[in-house]
């Protein structure tokens, strides 16, 4: 009995040993991805069901490749929540390369309608968007980007010519 937990002392100071030391494998200084909202297009406009396809980009900064498991995101026009939710899908950024990729939604706007015309009636003035959320990367270990990002839209720039 003696030798059991003999062995078993030996086998957990190893692991704790090698463990300790693999945790400088994930404590690096590299700059985290950047992820952008490129474009929210309209696929499908009923009046409950609104249907888009949310257009963003992943900046890989390094020189080795990133992984992307997943994106959770929360996307506010205004004091207006347009999208939230989770898409799972995993790719490959090349290093110091970007890559795109499409999420597609179905959100129901019509208790937003009044707010949303209230901010579509001048569509020169600019609408602050914000994008919240995390995206997780990682091969083996996961590791998780905190997003935060504001930017403004202005509307009279999404309509085309014709319509003006």
């Amino acid at each position: 009995m003696l030798g059991h937990w003999r062995t078993l002392r030996t086998v957990t100071l190893l692991l704790g040993l090698g463990l300790g030391g693999c945790a400088s494998w994930f404590e690096d200084d590299l700059p985290d991805p950047q992820v952008h909202l490129v474009k929210v297009e309209v696929v499908r406009a009923k009046l409950l069901e609104q249907k888009l396809l949310l257009h963003f980009r992943v900046d890989n900064p390094n020189d080795s490749d990133l992984t992307v498991r997943s994106l959770d995101y929360r996307i506010h026009l205004g004091d207006i929540l347009l999208a939230e939710g989770e898409h799972e899908h995993w790719f490959t950024v090349g290093p110091k390369h970007s890559a795109y990729f499409k999420v597609p939604i179905r959100t129901n706007l019509w208790s937003k309608v009044r707010d949303l015309v209230k901010q579509l009636k001048n569509p020169r003035q600019p609408i602050p968007y914000r994008l919240e959320g995390e995206l997780e990367t990682g091969l083996f270990i996961a590791h998780y980007v905190h997003l935060a990002r504001n930017g403004v839209i202005i509307p009279a720039d999404l309509i085309p010519e014709q319509h003006r």
